[in-house]
């Protein structure tokens, strides 16, 4: 039976496969994705965003150290035993949550090629007529509505790939890819072009590019017939602007909601400080040694 409905995301790939040197040593022997904020890995912050957004299988793309990944989202039975023993039901029930959030596959990216070769590594599991969402590891979002979920409504209205994008100060576009190209309405632009780490003069806008996609399957072959980039690594951005030089169409939302960016030391320290105000067990106590503090 033909369906002309097109099919719903359900699948996420998390590319964790690089090396974190800025968080060296913390990642000399566990991918920075499994550093904590607070209580949690940031990568299972980013599993339970998919997850409120409709996302029931999570693909992970990873390299050396996955194994604390694995096993972070497998079931545990010593450790649920010894809760069990203690009493501790309440960390019981948060543990044995985490298994259970969706189903967990697993890639390797045997050599570090690039976020684009990291998503393609991923490509046998997901169906030709089925679009994706892409997360990378350091971008947490504080929001209302899920900032994945916030993409999957874009695509379901556009139907073509979309780039999740917040807007920054001019002096911080050369750390990003920027977004050219014309706003539709209040949120979403028709990308044009995708400029590299410009420089505030050369900044097309302040939309830059944040590490949530959705990617549709001609993204997928446009990776797979990239011989390596500008930058000779294979990556997404570079596959996007192939798809705008030959004039198909892909679109950007503005995430509502605080971006927390996990990328570097300082940034991790914030998303630390901003989530632990936020924890039912240490927020208030947090905000008062905050206020004492004689800086």
């Amino acid at each position: 039976m033909h369906n002309d409905q097109p099919r719903k995301i359900k699948k996420a790939i998390i590319p964790v496969a690089g090396f974190g040197t800025r968080f060296l040593p913390a990642t000399k022997a566990q991918p920075k994705e499994m550093l904590p904020i607070v209580d949690k890995p940031v990568v299972q912050y980013l599993v339970e965003e998919a997850v409120a957004s409709g996302i029931e299988e999570i693909i992970f793309v990873t390299g050396r150290g996955k194994r604390a990944i694995e096993d972070h989202f497998d079931i545990s039975y010593e450790l649920e035993d010894t809760l069990v023993e203690k009493n501790k039901h309440e960390l019981l029930a948060v543990v044995q949550k985490i298994s259970t959030l969706a189903k967990f596959s697993y890639v390797r990216q045997p050599v570090p090629l690039g976020d684009g070769h990291a998503i393609l590594q991923a490509a046998h599991l997901v169906d030709d007529d089925e679009s994706v969402l892409i997360i990378f590891g350091d971008c947490i979002y504080d929001s209302e509505v899920p900032a994945a979920r916030q993409l999957i409504e874009a695509y379901e209205k556009y139907r073509v790939p979309i780039i999740g994008l917040s807007e920054v100060e001019l002096e911080d576009v050369s750390k990003f890819g920027v977004i050219d190209g014309e706003k539709v309405n209040e949120r979403d632009w028709k990308v044009t072009h995708i400029v590299e780490k410009p420089t505030p003069e050369a900044a097309p806008s302040r939309a830059v590019a944040v590490g949530k996609y959705i990617i549709t399957n001609e993204v997928f072959e446009v990776l797979a017939k990239m011989e390596s980039g500008k930058s000779g690594e294979i990556r997404l951005a570079d596959a996007f602007d192939i798809m705008l030089e030959r004039g198909m169409p892909v679109y950007g939302r503005r995430l509502e909601g605080e971006w927390l960016d996990t990328g570097d030391k300082l940034n991790f320290l914030k998303t630390t400080i901003h989530l632990g105000l936020k924890h039912q067990e240490i927020g208030e106590k947090l905000r008062s040694y905050l206020k004492n503090l004689s800086l």
